[in-house]
């Protein structure tokens, strides 16, 4: 049979077979699962449970640290690994932002040291978004927490720009009518912001974050209020001193945040909206007398947060340090 005798495929048919192929290959390369590295780093979960038990029990401020950068870099513009980019002479990086200049360095330091066991162990393949997703996830549950699935397969960003954070992330004085609307234009409901906020069931704020509302916040107990002038009265001359925003278990994560509002500890004034505004105070109190609600709310809310605005496929990269791109 002579060559011109073969059945000829139209081009535009060519066109659309590549088209389905390349768009079959996006579409498995950017679907996230739980076990991601399975094959491409079985060591993953390992690690990442060892460098995380070691670096908590040797820094115990580690899990709040971690919690909150994760929030910090999430929230903004998804769940990118953006927050660990560090500045150079040409960029602001995110982490030098104003907002985010008192974030503790133990966290930083956790990711660190996770990404350098992993890049030793699987070479170019766990990206830090994913790192920072895990490390958050296991240090909530270390401390008492709720255990929730984390899916794999982020990429991270390529850029980081402390300018791209404005108005995104939020600040003890705003009112209760500004953080709705900014978890709202995020996709979080009015519930999901009380169930995130609980997250101040750990760590500490520093005493600038509130020091100027004690004398002029009629919501705070006044035993507590006097007892964080105390606290708080060398601030100026020594900006890290710090408060812990639960005082009654700090170090441990359950439902006495929400317990400790009506009483008049909450310690910022965005704690004592919570409780004082009618359409949050339902579900302090919801969470107040029901932990197992409280922990079944925070970890819907935490694994609608880590996939938030992620990168996969080609839109990020895996980056060899997390705190530069590549």
């Amino acid at each position: 049979m002579a060559p011109s005798s073969l059945p000829q495929t139209p081009p535009s048919a060519v066109v659309i077979v590549l088209f389905l192929l390349f768009s079959t290959a996006l579409l498995c390369e950017s679907r996230l699962s739980l076990d991601y590295y399975s094959k491409t780093c079985p060591s993953f979960t390992k690690i990442m449970q060892d460098t995380i038990t070691n670096k908590q029990i040797t820094s115990p401020t580690t899990a709040a640290g971690a919690l909150r950068l994760f929030f910090h870099d999430c929230l903004p513009n998804g769940c990118d690994g953006s927050i660990l980019i560090s500045s150079t002479a040409f960029n602001k990086a995110e982490r030098d932002a104003d907002i985010n200049l008192s974030l503790p360095g133990d966290p930083f330091d956790l990711i660190v040291r996770a990404k350098t066991a992993l890049e030793l162990a699987c070479p170019n393949t766990v990206s830090c978004s994913d790192i920072l997703a895990v490390a958050t996830r296991d240090l909530v549950t270390m401390l008492g927490g709720p255990y929730y699935n984390v899916y794999l397969g982020r990429k991270d960003s390529r850029v980081s720009s402390a300018s791209s954070l404005e108005g995104k992330l939020p600040k003890p004085t705003m009112s209760m009518s500004q953080l709705i609307n900014l978890f709202s234009s995020s996709g979080f409901t009015v519930q999901e912001m009380v169930a995130l906020s609980g997250a101040h069931t750990i760590g500490f704020s520093h005493c600038k974050e509130f020091s100027s509302n004690i004398s002029n916040d009629t919501h705070y107990n006044p035993r507590f209020a006097q007892a964080l002038k105390q606290a708080c009265s060398g601030y100026p001359n020594n900006p890290t001193l710090s408060v812990f925003n639960d005082i009654m278990t700090p170090n441990k994560f359950d439902n006495l945040y929400y317990q400790n509002l009506p009483k008049g500890l909450g310690l910022l004034e965005s704690d004592h909206g919570l409780y004082g505004d009618p359409r949050t105070k339902p579900f302090v109190e919801l969470y107040a007398r029901d932990q197992n609600k409280f922990f079944q709310d925070f970890a819907k809310a935490m694994q609608k947060l880590s996939v938030y605005g992620i990168k996969t496929g080609r839109r990020g990269e895996i980056r060899h340090r997390c705190d530069a791109v590549n």
